[in-house]
This record gives C-alpha cells, structure tokens and sequence, in this order.
C-alpha cells in the first residue's frame, strides 16, 4: 500500500495544478487504474481523508499524502559519482520540487572535481564524511560501480547519514538506521521483457 501513495501524491499534483478541487474515488480510480475499493482503503488507513458525498479535498489530501511521505520537510543530498547517471539525476530539477536538494557531489575523477553541475559543487572523495556531518545531509544518491559502492557504503555507515538512494547494481549492507532504496535499472527492463514475451506467446 506504501507503494501507492507516491501515485497518489503525484496525480493529485496534476490535479492541483489543473485546478480540481475535489475529486471522488471512482473519479480517481479511473485516472489512476487502481479500484476506488482499493483507494478508500489506502486512504482509510492514514485517516480517511473523505467527506460522504463530497469525497476528496485535493489541496487536502495532497498536503496530508505529503506529510505522510515526509515530503513537508526539506532533505538535503548529496551525489556519490558524478558522472552520465549522477548529472541526469542532479539535473531532473523536479526532485527540488518535492524538496530534495543537492548540496555537493563527489568524485574520483580530477577532471570533474571542482567544477558544478546545475550549480551543484563537485567535490573530491575524501571531504564527503566531513562533508554530510558539516551540512547535515539526509540522503546520499550512489551512481558507482559495484566495488566502489560497497566501500563507499562502509564509509557512509561511520557518517550520520540517514538514507541511501542506491543506483549501484549491489544490495548494501547498512546499519539499521540507515535506510536504502535500490533502484536496479537492469532488473526493471528485465521485466519488461518478460511481459513482452509473454504477450506474445499469447
């Protein structure tokens, strides 16, 4: 159910911004494709939201769906590996939006140390530790090589740091305060492919 409430919170956004006021489950079931059964119940669980016969405020439960994600408070990142994968991510100015903001970048690669990317700083390896305690980072976004990212998550896990986004295509062994979201780009056009083959053996 987690899962959902990012969907939720982002066409709601659509919705916002198109100038809805409300909007009922049945309404939001068929723009979203998931039931209004299943709607009412994701909701219900944080609250309900809903009003019989009015259904749902979408400032409202736009802010609220926000707050629950932790989305009401900034959190400052920073970009571990600047090179093609780590720009596109800095880049996505979104992300500032929903309040993620990149503080500093780091990297091995003297050419890119000391320059910016979208006005992010690049730094060298060996400030990063100083680096997230100075600048109370939340959030470290790991776009490196399998062998770096396992060292590099070794020093991550003597820092305060409270969450890793993780691009590298490695599981990471963390402390249980630090939380780890692994986005394996591989596995998902595996699936892909699976659905296409199998659609077409239908």
């Amino acid at each position: 159910m987690i899962g959902r409430l990012p969907r939720y919170y982002r066409y709601l956004g659509d919705l916002k911004s198109e100038g809805v006021e409300r909007i009922s489950s049945q309404e939001l079931s068929r723009i979203m494709n998931v039931t209004a059964s299943q709607i009412r119940q994701d909701l219900n669980n944080f609250g309900g939201f809903g009003q019989q016969g009015y259904g749902y405020n979408t400032s409202y439960l736009y802010d609220e769906i926000g707050k629950i994600l932790g989305l009401n408070k900034q959190h400052d990142m920073i970009l571990i590996g600047a090179g093609k994968l780590g720009q596109a991510i800095v880049n996505y100015m979104n992300l500032k939006n929903r309040g993620f903001s990149f503080k500093g970048a780091f990297d091995i690669d003297p050419a890119l140390v000391g320059k910016s990317i979208a006005n992010v700083p690049v730094f060298k390896m060996e400030q990063m530790s100083d680096f997230i305690t100075k600048n109370n980072i939340d959030i470290a976004v790991l776009t490196v090589p399998k062998a770096a990212a396992i060292e590099i998550t070794q020093v991550l896990s003597e820092t305060p740091i409270k969450a890793i986004w993780n691009f590298a295509h490695v599981d990471l062994k963390v402390p249980e305060r630090i939380q780890v979201e692994s986005v394996h780009l591989q596995d998902s056009l595996m699936k892909l492919s699976y659905n296409i083959r199998r659609n077409d053996e239908n």
